[in-house]
This record gives structure tokens, sequence and C-alpha cells, in this order.
């Protein structure tokens, strides 16, 4: 039996039957240090237990964890009687207390249970660290979503944007910190020190990070930005060791190279979109000569998209890939007719345009496996963004300059089988 198997097994048993909970030095279980901590009144007490909550669960089994978890999504989940009783008592009469009652018993005990563990010291990134653990969980036991939705909620609110602070990052940025973005770094690796120095020290580049006051040496997400003359056409034009520097002066445009999330605990909390904004405004207000900004982005799903097509084994030439590329991106679509490339409809969402595809753009093992070489450019034109984000909320609009459809266009010509696949 496969370990995914007989995870799966385990959770759907533990699901199905009140669990039996690990006991911690106190000689309480962990469940019964949950119950406590949301039956206290004492701020001091309930911090101390929130802490010893936290404590004993890093050091639970992978069967323990799922043991937990199973107490969270069961035992202190809503109770539907309840609130079938109290949602009529209050549709027969919208009084002040019935909709407090409402309120109360529509709110399942979890999520004041993560409210009460996140007063402990530290507690935000270890709850951050638990629905990232969470989510494994999620795949062999789907039911657990509830819980993950709580705990979602709750990470939405504490890490919303107003309490996001951006900073960039420099070489003289601690050290411990800079290890963290060469681990992160999720799109382009960074294969050494003297790599990550070459995107952050000369005068040209640029890095910004989000952080959270309480997790202030861990990055939530990054970009890095090179400062260019014109628009690059490749990722081995703007990483290359030898390349010329440019003062910041002589740049007409801010590339946005690379972006990466860095907590797996807060997939699904979006920080992009506020991100790559802040970066725009500040870098306008820094650097007034700068006249474009632009991404220079894979497309992560076109070769999955192109083998689907019946080219795995006779990969189109990069003439050919480029109007291909150009075709997926604005009319490979999902069933809600949104953009079938998670990228484009990250960036697109958020007020870009298509505005060149690129053949032979990224050489990289990763970049041709993904995308056989191939990068395109989303142009943020600032007079144009939210008519941008509107017409693709609205109406799933795809806003892309006069020559990427031109090319898409020519991805027709192109459907004949010998001359689709043809080398």
């Amino acid at each position: 039996m496969s370990n995914t198997s007989a995870l799966g097994d385990l959770l759907t048993t533990l699901l199905d039957r009140r669990p039996f909970y690990r006991k911690g030095d106190s000689g309480e279980g962990l469940s019964e240090l949950c119950l406590k901590l949301l039956a206290e009144e004492s701020e001091t007490s309930g911090v101390q237990l929130a802490a010893d909550i936290l404590t004993q669960f890093r050091d639970l089994s992978t069967e323990d964890r799922a043991t937990f978890y199973a107490f969270l999504n069961e035992d202190l989940d809503i109770d539907a009687d309840a609130v079938a009783t109290s949602a009529q008592e209050y549709r027969d009469d919208p009084s002040t207390q019935n909709f407090r009652q409402l309120s109360k018993v529509t709110e399942p005990r979890r999520q004041d249970l993560f409210r009460r563990l996140n007063q402990a010291p530290g507690a935000t990134a270890e709850l951050v660290r638990m629905r990232a653990d969470l989510l494994g969980f999620v795949k062999d036991a789907p039911n657990l979503g509830r819980t993950d939705h709580d705990l979602v909620h709750l990470l939405r609110s504490w890490f919303n944007r107003g309490f996001l602070v951006l900073r960039q990052i420099t070489w003289d940025t601690p050290a411990s910190i800079l290890e963290r973005i060469i681990a992160y770094e999720a799109v382009h690796e960074i294969h050494n020190w003297s790599d990550l120095r070459r995107r952050l020290q000369p005068e040209d580049r640029r890095c910004y990070a989000f952080f959270h006051p309480s997790m202030p040496d861990d990055p939530l997400i990054f970009v890095e930005v090179a400062l260019t003359k014109g628009i690059p056409g490749s990722i081995q034009t703007v990483l290359s060791e030898d390349r010329s520097f440019l003062s910041e002066d002589e740049a007409n445009t801010a590339v946005f190279y690379s972006i990466s999330n860095c907590q797996a605990g807060l997939a699904g909390i979006s920080f992009g979109n506020s991100l790559i904004k802040q970066v725009v405004h500040d870098l306008s207000r820094d650097l007034p000569n700068l006249k474009k900004f632009v991404t220079l982005s894979p497309i992560p799903g076109f070769t999955r998209w192109l083998d689907a097509q019946g080219t795995a084994d006779t990969r189109p030439q990069p003439d050919k890939l480029k109007p291909l590329a150009a075709h997926y991106l604005l009319d490979a679509k999902k069933p809600d007719g949104k953009p079938l490339d998670p990228v484009a409809r990250f960036h697109l969402a958020n007020g870009a345009q298509i505005h060149m595809v690129h053949a032979d753009a990224d050489t990289s093992a990763k970049g041709i496996a993904q995308s056989g070489g191939t990068m395109v450019n989303y142009l943020y034109d600032l007079s144009k963004i939210a008519q941008n984000v509107e017409q693709f909320a609205k109406k799933n609009e795809v806003a892309a300059a006069s020559s990427v459809k031109s090319l898409a266009k020519q991805a027709a010509k192109l459907s004949d089988s010998s001359e689709f696949s043809a080398k």
C-alpha cells in the first residue's frame, strides 16, 4: 500500500470516530488543553495555555496531527441544529439579541480557538506553518477543508494589506533574510551568493518584499526588478553575468522578472497584486525617468497545453512556438472563461496587457520544460489598468497588443497537423 493511500485510510478512520489524543507533560491531552483554553477567562493564563498547545503540537507525530485536525474539524464544528433554531428566531424577530445569538452559533468554535492560540508569542508564524501542514492532510481527507476554510478566513484578516510592510532587500539586508530569499526564489533559481549579489547590489537592480509585523524576519512575497533600456526579450539577458550595468538615470523601463510567494501556509491569500502596485508607485515616485513597467514572465502551462494538442513527440520549432504561445495566452480558456495559464490570469486580473511574446527567452532546463523556452511581457500601462481590470472581471476580455493578436491569428495557419508538428 502506498504512503498516500495509507494516510488517506488513517484520516478516514479518524474522521469517523471520536479520536484519542496524546497526553502532554501535564498529563492533559491536547484536545483537553484546547477545550480548557476556550473556557479560560484570564488573559495571562490563556497566553500560557496557547503557548503550551503550540509547543505540544510541534512535537506531534503524523498520526497525532491527523487526530488533532479531526478533533478541530468534528468536535469544534458548528451545531447545525442550533444554527437552524437561531436562524428561525432571527427570521421571526430580527432583534439585536437574536442577531448576536445567530452570529455566535454560526461561528465554529475552532475559529475562537485559533484566535486564542494567536495570543502566544510567535503564534502567527506557528499558525501559518500549521496551515501549511494541514493542506497536506486535506488532500486525503477533503472534509478537513472546513477547518482549512476557517483558518484561511482568519489569516486573510491578520495578513490584510494594512498590516503589511514593504521593505527593499539589499546586499546589506541581514544574512538570515538573504538566505530565505535564496531558498524561496521560485521562478529563476539563485545559484549562490554571487548570483544573489548580482540581483541586489548593482544600481540597476531592485528587490522588494512584504513583511508582517509578527514575522519581521521572514518575507511573505518578494519581487525582483531589473531597470533597463527598452524591454528585454530573454531572461538570459537580464541575468547575464557579464552584462553592462546601467545607472538608474539611464534606465527607462522597470522589468518585474520574478515574483515568489514564500509561505506555503498562506497559499490562496494573494499579496502579488498589492506588491506590484506598491512597487510601481514607489519606483514612479523615485525614478521619474521610468516610462514603462513590464514583466518578463514564464508561461508555465504552455508545454502541457501543447502536449494536449498532440505535440508531445514532435515539438514545434521556436518560430512556430511564438504564434502558438500567443494563441495559448489569448484563446486557451478554463470552463469559467478565464485564461488557462495561471500567470496570465494573475497579471490580466491586475490590469496588465499581453505586450510581447518571445521565443528562446528562457533556455534553462525549467524554461524549456514548461514553455519550450518562450516567455511573455505583460505591460502595466498606468493609464489603462483600471479599464483592463474591469473588462477582464466583467467580460473575461484579454487586453493584448495588436502584434500579439496578429501572432495568435498566425497559429490558425498551423492547424494542419503536418505543419503544426513539423520540426
